[in-house]
């Protein structure tokens, strides 16, 4: 089923068509509060009341043109002024072939660190990671801009073979981590394919980075993860080594265990909330049906009349 979906992700007439039908967008309705900016705020105004800030990203990737990546970094600077305004604690996460990585490096090196600079006051500015084709320029591009922009962050992807080297790698910036599964449909040469295996890296790579924070590095964690036996086990390794719960944070995506997210928040655990608007939204949907079978049994319940 997996398999399936990421086929689907990449469907370009499926892409044109599925999205014109009435269950499609019921669906979708779930994980992402509307197509607009002005929409995730006041999602993300109704989360802040429950102590949990939110992390906005606009839908959409691999840009053509400059205009378009100009249009794009426009609108998450306009973003970053309503969120400031809002007085939310929220922080943005961008695609960097949304800001035109796949034809002018230099380009997109301006957009984020502007972005990354009028962020200051706000928080984080996540560099979001691709498919594997775009994973060495993406650290690469992280550790050029890191020293002179320290609060931008990177996503990490547990399902990839080569990410504990890219972590170990990393270390010495005292970088902001995202771990993340991974959603893309990768080779088994260069990815794990089996839920054991990619849940295992995960478990090792979030142990290396609180073992990291123990010794003292000031790296951020974000473990951005639904599965909460993971986040038991993790929670429990925190323990052992003697850190606080503030020593790293729980990120989910906006519509995904809802409860839970304010149960763990009620806990005191920091608790950060993934918001996706846009109108790209048909392959970042198909990719969130192939990351859990409790997400594609609520897409089937939306052909249900009533």
């Amino acid at each position: 089923m997996r398999r399936l979906f990421l086929w689907m992700a990449r469907n370009r007439w499926l892409e044109r068509n599925l999205p014109r039908l009435p269950f499609t967008r019921r669906a979708v309705a779930r994980f992402m509060p509307g197509d607009d900016a002005d929409s995730a705020l006041n999602a993300a105004a109704d989360l802040q009341r429950a102590g949990i800030p939110a992390i906005f990203t606009r839908l959409g990737e691999n840009l053509t043109s400059a205009e378009e990546a100009a249009e794009v970094a426009e609108h998450y600077a306009n973003l970053e002024e309503k969120i400031a305004a809002a007085q939310h604690h929220g922080e943005i996460s961008v695609k960097l072939t949304q800001l035109g990585l796949d034809f002018d490096e230099d380009l997109t090196a301006a957009h984020v660190g502007r972005l990354a600079s009028r962020a200051a006051r706000n928080g984080t500015v996540w560099l979001d990671m691709e498919g594997s084709a775009y994973t060495e320029r993406t650290i690469a591009f992280y550790e050029r801009l890191k020293p002179t922009n320290p609060n931008i962050g990177i996503c990490l992807q547990s399902y990839l073979r080569r990410t504990a080297d890219d972590l170990q790698r990393l270390l010495p910036l005292e970088p902001a981590v995202r771990l993340v599964k991974g959603a893309y449909s990768e080779s088994p040469s260069i990815a794990f394919h089996t839920r054991a295996d990619v849940d295992a890296n995960y478990l090792a790579l979030a142990v290396l980075m609180l073992a990291a924070r123990r010794t003292g590095i000031n790296i951020r964690i974000g473990l951005g993860t639904h599965d909460l036996r993971l986040i038991e086990q993790i929670v429990g390794h925190a323990t052992s080594l003697g850190l606080p719960r503030s020593a790293y944070e729980v990120q989910m995506l906006f519509g995904v265990r809802a409860d839970e997210q304010r149960r763990l928040a009620r806990g005191g655990f920091a608790v950060r909330v993934l918001i996706s608007y846009g109108s790209a939204w048909y392959a970042w949907y198909m990719r969130r049906l192939a990351e859990r079978p409790a997400n594609v049994l609520f897409a089937l319940r939306q052909l249900l009349p009533g």
